[in-house]
């Protein structure tokens, strides 16, 4: 896949350092700028990453950090141990994370392990985001309630 140079370096200047493992833009902001990226399942430098999907966007990345603070991940990670319905709907989203890595590329090293504390609990909620933007709703559940916590990122115009 190829990833125009316009993007990579929109990207790089978000992320204030090189991009790396890039593999096409995932999802872009309302101001057209890429805010979550695909990345490879192992980096150039050989380095495995379980982080498919990755918030790119400043404005994004603060915002979502602000929810982290407020501590809406410990309520997630609760929930999920009192709503069955909740905690399976949150273990087919790590098997659609998984799934879809997989079909990258196989990595040893991270085989199994998805991102975001996927499939039992809640420890980034930049990685659900991510996947939610990424994959679509109704895709990952509580990617979808942290979207919907959130204002538009990209309606003062472009972050970078």
């Amino acid at each position: 896949m190829s990833v125009s140079p316009e993007d990579i370096e929109a990207v790089g200047e978000q992320l204030g350092r090189t991009a790396r493992g890039i593999r096409s833009i995932a999802h872009r902001c309302s101001c057209g700028r890429p805010d979550v990226v695909e990345t490879e399942p192992r980096l150039p430098d050989g380095t495995p990453f379980p982080t498919t999907y990755y918030v790119t966007c400043p404005r994004l990345a603060s915002a979502i950090g602000t929810l982290e603070a407020e501590g809406l991940m410990k309520d997630m990670t609760d929930r999920l141990g009192e709503d069955e319905e909740l905690a399976a709907q949150y273990r087919a989203a790590h098997e659609s994370y998984l799934a879809h890595r997989e079909s990258i590329a196989h990595v040893e090293e991270i085989a199994g392990i998805t991102a975001g504390g996927m499939p039992t609990r809640v420890k980034c909620l930049h990685v659900l985001a991510g996947h939610s933007l990424a994959a679509g709703r109704g895709v990952n559940p509580l990617g979808d309630e942290t979207l919907d916590a959130l204002e538009d990122w990209g309606r003062r115009g472009p972050c970078v």
